[in-house]
């Protein structure tokens, strides 16, 4: 995974050797439970989590369903991202 650009970012615990992070890694890891809330909502609320689906087209439409009806929510949680941390995340 880190071949093709995937880092796997976790806070770092007693037993682990100290690593720097960058200001948006810090950043996303105080904001995780924000994140985990917004997915725990998508696979119970909007209901997208489903195992067994008999087709590509059915899983698809339960997936396509799920999103739409997140979206449509009138309360959302938010990230709360300003605008340097906007930045820092387009930056190549």
């Amino acid at each position: 995974m880190f071949d093709r650009g995937v880092s796997l970012i976790t806070n770092v615990r007693k037993n682990m050797k100290a690593k720097v992070l960058s200001l948006w890694d810090r950043a996303m890891l105080s904001r995780r439970f924000i994140i985990e809330t917004i997915n725990d909502q998508l696979k119970n609320i909007s209901q997208i989590e489903h195992s067994r689906h008999r087709s590509m087209h059915g899983f698809m439409l339960n997936l396509i369903g799920g999103l739409v009806a997140y979206c449509l929510k009138e309360s959302k949680p938010t990230l709360n991202i300003s605008d340097v941390e906007h930045n820092m995340m387009t930056m190549p």
